[in-house]
């Protein structure tokens, strides 16, 4: 097995630093383009190898102290008594999954006998590196019994806490680095190790695969299909120096960890000439974005218009000074064309970026997403994807009319309306909690930059000031405990306060836990490269919420007035919210209100027919190959 598939290497870049007594580097020596290997030697002691292309470096990991504050940007520090390899621009899962087999066969290791000096010399084994075998379960099991053994310390998945191995002690995560949640079903039960849990289906993996291969890819899929999960594990795969992740929307951006497309570009509404948009991006700050670039991400592609997708193309080549599409940046696009399309500007219908003058010169590899994972009824997973392409049978019609009659509410949470205009949801929301009896709690954000409040609104999935009261629907924003259903999208009301000067909101969810709710925090890029952070509690009022902001969210129980939806695709993005056909309710349905772009769907339709047509290729030289190794 090779090390690629075990978890036991990286490719990045390398500092290694020697230490005088006071902790001063003395020398250093930077390696650009390192490859980091855990192996054993022959008395399966665990080794660090360095190769640069030259002679490796070995170092041997009896003890050692792990520093991970930054392992979300590509960073560690590995100290080994007065030498410290500083890790970076390295891929973060690769990481985290190199740090993890690293403590965990550590932890094994030293629960075994170790060898003295005088039997290794009587064995007289000759010198030997084999790459470390990946995590299995039976390292995990065994970690596990020895942490019953001992006080909670080291490694968790739960807190994401870092052990310093060889030593006992420890060096923690700040909260604003990990993704820490307040959920604690049981405290007193000691964190556990475990392996992954949640893999990338063969679709979602052929999608990766094409991305680290270097291809400029495109990767559409329905609502549900994991496009999102996937967008974060290929982010997760890419150097951070020189990945970019953007986003046609603010909060779209936030939930990856980066800034919006405009706020990359740097060149405004793009509206400007084109002599004036190059100029616009040879600012120092913007142009290094653009100069440092090699991976680019756009999510929520389908409300990017076709007139700026293809001002960035030429503004990229200019900049870059490249003659290559996009000026040579690897682009991974991500979206789905079926949904919210680009607002037009004034009387002219807006136009989609595949039918941009250069989507099809960038663009090598159109990818989709098939196998839906948030809904499991098969019905309801037909019916959303035939409105998704604008057909409603009448039998779809009949059950979305009956819906209409659902006894959603439950344990005092109500269904959250789902409105086509943000200005009725913001009246519903005061009104419902006006009505409400007792006094307003109010949180105020923390904002890292206060004067920049307008950027991190545009960008937070939450306020920066929340009322609540006893009694008020809120919904999660954000992922604090998957397994145990707190995920965003969540839905809840609360039912006290905690008692002190914070007076924390007590919530009920309506997936049977009970939690007081902290607060998080949002990191994002801004424009010029600044991060800016918004903590603040993971609430929002839930009464109402319009479609353009449920993207991405599975709500269990949601109502849908679709009366006044007025563009192509937003009766199935509300639909596809409800992870269940007995969880939604819809008022005054009516089949005329869905529809599908007829430019879109012609697309979607050339994409699978080139699919097809590669499909039935690759079958017949796969039939000829092997009638040729006969």
């Amino acid at each position: 097995m090779s090390a690629e598939d075990t978890g036991a290497d990286l490719q990045c870049c390398v500092t290694v630093e020697h230490l005088n007594p006071c902790g001063q580097a003395t020398r250093r020596q930077v390696i650009r383009k390192a490859a980091v290997v855990l192996g054993r030697n022959e008395f399966q002691e665990i080794i660090l190898r360095l190769y640069d292309g030259k002679v490796p470096q070995s170092y041997d990991l009896k003890e050692f102290k792990l520093f991970t504050k930054f392992v979300r940007d590509g960073k560690c520090t590995i100290k080994l008594g007065n030498i410290q390899i500083l890790i970076s621009n390295c891929p973060p899962d690769r990481l985290s999954l190199f740090l993890k087999t690293l403590s965990v066969k550590h932890k094994v290791l030293q629960s075994s006998k170790s060898l003295t000096m005088r039997e290794k010399l009587k064995a007289g084994l000759p010198r030997s590196f084999e790459t470390i075998s990946p995590l299995q379960l039976k390292d995990i099991q065994k970690i596990n019994e020895l942490r019953c053994t001992e006080p909670p310390k080291g490694l968790s998945d739960r807190t994401n806490r870092t052990s310093v191995a060889g030593s006992g002690q420890q060096v923690k995560r700040s909260r604003s680095e990990t993704n820490f949640s307040p959920v604690k079903g049981n405290p007193s039960k000691k964190p556990t190790f475990s392996l992954p849990s949640r893999k990338l289906n063969k679709e979602q993996a052929a999608v990766l695969k094409a991305v680290l291969s270097g291809k400029n890819v495109f990767f559409t899929g329905s609502a549900g299909t994991g496009k999102s999960f996937l967008l974060k594990r290929i982010l997760g795969s890419l150097p951070p120096k020189s990945t970019f992740a953007t986003a046609s929307t603010g909060v779209a951006a936030c939930h990856i960890g980066g800034t919006t497309l405009h706020n990359f570009a740097g060149i405004g509404s793009g509206s400007a000439p084109l002599e004036q948009c190059i100029e616009l991006a040879q600012r120092p700050g913007v142009l290094q974005h653009w100069t440092s670039c090699r991976h680019l991400i756009i999510d929520e592609i389908s409300m990017v218009e076709a007139e700026f997708f293809d001002k960035l193309e030429a503004v990229a080549r200019s900049v870059r000074r490249s003659t290559e599409p996009f000026g040579g940046i690897q682009l991974i696009i991500c979206g789905d064309f079926l949904q919210l399309p680009p607002v037009s500007k004034g009387k002219e219908k807006a136009k989609f970026c595949f039918q941009g003058r250069s989507w099809r010169k960038v663009i090598q590899l159109n990818m989709e997403l098939t196998e839906v994972r948030r809904q499991t009824d098969q019905f309801f997973i037909s019916l959303l994807q035939a409105i998704r392409v604008g057909r409603v049978t009448e039998e779809a019609t009949a059950k979305l009319l009956d819906s209409a009659y659902h006894d959603i509410d439950q344990d005092g949470i109500v269904a959250t309306r789902l409105c086509t205009h943000k200005d009725d949801v913001e009246l519903t929301n005061e009104n419902r909690l006006q009505q409400l009896p007792g006094a307003v709690r109010v949180f105020e954000a923390h904002d890292s930059d206060p004067a920049l409040v307008r950027t991190i609104d545009a960008h937070s999935p939450v306020n920066r000031v929340i009322q609540l009261k006893v009694g008020a629907q809120v919904m999660l924003t954000k992922n604090l405990d998957v397994a145990g259903g707190l995920v965003n999208g969540a839905r809840g009301v609360v039912l006290s306060f905690e008692p002190g000067a914070h007076g924390l909101p007590r919530v009920r969810f309506r997936c049977g836990v009970t939690e007081v709710v902290k607060p998080e925090r949002w990191v994002f890029k801004s424009g010029g490269g600044i991060h800016l952070s918004r903590q603040q509690l993971p609430l929002k009022l839930a009464w109402a919420i319009s479609i353009h902001k449920s993207q991405g969210m599975s709500l269990d129980c949601v109502e849908i007035s679709l009366a006044r939806v007025f563009e192509s695709g937003q009766a199935y993005v509300a639909l596809s919210r409800a992870r269940s056909l007995e969880g939604l309710r819809v008022m005054d349905f009516d089949p005329h209100v869905v529809r599908a772009d007829p430019d879109v769907l012609l697309f979607y339709k050339k994409l699978r027919k080139e699919r097809l047509m590669m499909q039935a290729s690759m079958d017949d030289f796969i039939g000829n190959d092997k009638e040729n190794s006969w």
